[in-house]
C-alpha cells in the first residue's frame, strides 16, 4: 500500500534518513521505534505529503485512504463531541455539517426569503445522507467514543469545554470512525486510561487495514503490532514480530556485531604490530607490503551503536516509621458528587500501592488527600513520624518557569547545592552538555517530566506519591525509571495506566469501584490473576 523507496532527508544540519526503505502492506500492524528526534514524525509527514524527501520517493497506491492521528489536535469548539467525530467520517461527515448549517438557516428569520431554496437543498442533502447510511453513523460514533471512555453527557456536550487530553481522544475517534485503508498513529496510547487502551488494542487487532504507529506503552505495542521498523542512524530496519521479539533480536544482533568487531580489531592489531615490527627490514619487505595491501582492502566492521540512556540514581532515603499514612473515616465530595464516604486506608513502610479505578473514581483525589494538596470534608489523615513525602502531580510540569533554563530551575529548587552536584543530577536525568542550558519552555513533555522527577528525587523522600509519572516518557526512559524505583528503599503510592510499570513495581492494589473500596495483597499481576481482568472498568 505504502512504500518508502531509498528516501534521504535532512532537517537543517541533521541528517534524518539516508537511502532508507520500508513498506506497509494491507493488514500489517507496524510499530515504529527509535530514539527521540530520530525522525518518526518526519516519516509520518512524508507519507501524508506534508513534507517531501530530498531524494527517493514515497509511493502510495492509487485509491488508498490514509488517516493520520498526530499529537497536534488543533482547535475544537462549537459542536458536540459526537458531531466532531462524525465530521471526520468522509462524505457523510461533510453532509452532517451541511445539514446542521441548513437547520440553522431554516430557523433564521432574516433568511425567510431564501426558505424555499434552503428546504429544497435540505431535502437533497438528507437524501444523500440516507444513501450513505449516515443515520447509523451517529451510533457508530457513540460506540467509538464509549470505547474511548466518554459518558453520554460528554458525547453530547460542547467539545470546546473538554481538556486537551479528552480532545486528543476526540481526534483519535475521528480517525477510527473514518476506517481508512491505512492508519498512521503517532502516540495514540497517550492520555488513555487502561480500559480505553484495552478497547483500542482490540479495535486495532480486528482492524483490516494497515497500521503504522508509535507508542511509549510497551504492553500496548506488544499486543497490537506484528512487525517493528526501527529508525536508527538514518536507516530503516524491519524486524518481524512484536516489540519483545524486536528487543531480543536487537540485543542478539548487537552482541554478534560486537563480537565481529572485536575479532577484527584483534586481527588488525596483530597485522599492524607485524608491519611496525618488520617495516624497516629488507628481508621482510614483500611480506610487509602484502599485509599493507590486505589492510587497505578490508571492509571495516563498525561497533554497534551505543544508545544514549538515562540512568536514574537515588540517594538512599532516611528510614520512616512503620506507619506511613493513615486515613480514617474520610469523606470527600466535589459539589453534589461524592467521591469518598468513610474511607479507611493504611499505608505501611515499604508498601507499594497502585490505585486502580475508572475515570472519576477518585484516584488522583486520593493522592491529593495524602499529599495534602486538598483537604477532606470529614475524617482524618495522619502522616507518620519521620515521613518525608515527594509528590509528582499531573500538573507539575505546567508549573516550571518557561524563562528559566534546566540548570537555573534546579538551582532555584536547591540553592544550597553546589554546581557540580546539580550538573551530575541533570546528567543522571538525561540533560548533558548544552541541554542543561535549554529554556524550560522549549522542553518536550518527556524532558519536562524528567526535570520534575529530578527535583523530586534529589531530596531523597522516603514516601513517593506519583500521579501518572510515565505519561510523557519514552520506553527506554520508562525502563530506567522502573529499574531505579525497583531499587528504591522507601514507600510508594501511585497511579499509572502503564501495565508494565504497574506489574514491575506494585506489591499492593487498592481498587476503587462504585460498590466500594477493595484492597488486594500482592501486586498488579496477582490482581489480574485474581479478578480475571486488567482493570476495574472491564468487569461486567
Amino acid at each position: 500500500m505504502i512504500r518508502l523507496e531509498n528516501i534521504s532527508k535532512q532537517n537543517g544540519k541533521q541528517i534524518v534518513f539516508i537511502e532508507a526503505s520500508a513498506a506497509l502492506q494491507r493488514g500489517e500492524k507496524i510499530g515504529l521505534v527509535g530514539p527521540n528526534g530520530a525522525g518518526k514524525t518526519t516519516l509520518f509527514r512524508m507519507i501524508t505529503g506534508e513534507e517531501q524527501p530530498d531524494e527517493g520517493q514515497v509511493a502510495v497506491d492509487r485509491g488508498v485512504a490514509i488517516g493520520y492521528f498526530s499529537q497536534d489536535v488543533g482547535d475544537m469548539a462549537g459542536r458536540s463531541a459526537v458531531a466532531e467525530v462524525m465530521e471526520g467520517a468522509g462524505p457523510a461527515g461533510a453532509l452532517i455539517s451541511e445539514m446542521s448549517e441548513l437547520e440553522a438557516a431554516m430557523a433564521d428569520p432574516d433568511r425567510a426569503d431564501e426558505m424555499d431554496e434552503i428546504i429544497t437543498r435540505y431535502g437533497e442533502v438528507q437524501g444523500q445522507f440516507q444513501e450513505l447510511d449516515g443515520y447509523s453513523l451517529d451510533a457508530r460514533a457513540r460506540e467509538v467514543l464509549d470505547g474511548l471512555g466518554f459518558s453520554q453527557e460528554m458525547m453530547d456536550g460542547d467539545v470546546g469545554a473538554l481538556s486537551r487530553g479528552w480532545k486528543m481522544r476526540v481526534a483519535l475517534g475521528k480517525i477510527l470512525l473514518m476506517r481508512p485503508d491505512a492508519l498512521l498513529l503517532d502516540e495514540p496510547s497517550n492520555h488513555l486510561d487502561i480500559e480505553s487502551l484495552i478497547w483500542l488494542e482490540d479495535f486495532l487487532k480486528r482492524y483490516e487495514g494497515g497500521v503504522l504507529m508509535t507508542s511509549h506503552d510497551r504492553a500496548f505495542m506488544n499486543r497490537v503490532v506484528n512487525k517493528i521498523v526501527e529508525i536508527d542512524g538514518g536507516t530503516l530496519t524491519a524486524y518481524s514480530g512484536d516489540y519483545e521479539f524486536y528487543q531480543q533480536q536487537r540485543a542478539l544482533s548487537d552482541k554478534q556485531m560486537q563480537a565481529q568487531f572485536e575479532r577484527q580489531q584483534a586481527m588488525l592489531a596483530k597485522e599492524i604490530a607485524f608491519i611496525e615490527r618488520f617495516k624497516a627490514r629488507a628481508s621482510h619487505a614483500a611480506q610487509v607490503q602484502s599485509r599493507v595491501k590486505k589492510l587497505d582492502k578490508i571492509d571495516k566492521v563498525e561497533p554497534p551503536k551505543r544508545r544514549q540512556s538515562v540512568n536514574f540514581e537515588f540517594r538512599p532515603p532516611a528510614r520512616s516509621g512503620e506507619d506511613v499514612v493513615l486515613l480514617k473515616g474520610v469523606d470527600k465530595a466535589y459539589g453534589s458528587r461524592s467521591i469518598y464516604e468513610g474511607l479507611d486506608f493504611h499505608v505501611r513502610r515499604k508498601e507499594r500501592w497502585c490505585i486502580m479505578g475508572v475515570n472519576g473514581a477518585g484516584k488522583s483525589t486520593l493522592l491529593k488527600l495524602v499529599a495534602g494538596s486538598t483537604e477532606p470534608d470529614n475524617g482524618s489523615i495522619n502522616v507518620g513520624p519521620s515521613v518525608k513525602l515527594g509528590y509528582f502531580a499531573q500538573h507539575a510540569m505546567d508549573l516550571l518557569d518557561g524563562d528559566r533554563t534546566v540548570f537555573q530551575s534546579l538551582e532555584d529548587s536547591f540553592p544550597q547545592a553546589g554546581q557540580a552536584a546539580l550538573r551530575a543530577l541533570a546528567g543522571c536525568f538525561g540533560f548533558s552538555g548544552d541541554e542543561i542550558e535549554k529554556k524550560c519552555r522549549v522542553l518536550s513533555g518527556g524532558e519536562k517530566a524528567r526535570l520534575v522527577m529530578a527535583k523530586l528525587l534529589f531530596d531523597s523522600p522516603n514516601f513517593l506519591v506519583l500521579d501518572e509519572p510515565t505519561n510523557h516518557l519514552d520506553i527506554a526512559t520508562k525502563e530506567m525509571l522502573i529499574e531505579a524505583l525497583s531499587q528504591y528503599e522507601g514507600t510508594m503510592l501511585f497511579v499509572s495506566h502503564d501495565r508494565h510499570f504497574l506489574a514491575a513495581l506494585s506489591n499492593r492494589v487498592l481498587e476503587l469501584t462504585p460498590e466500594g473500596v477493595h484492597a488486594y495483597g500482592g501486586g498488579y499481576t496477582e490482581y489480574v490473576a485474581r479478578t480475571g481482568q486488567e482493570a476495574p472498568g472491564l468487569r461486567g
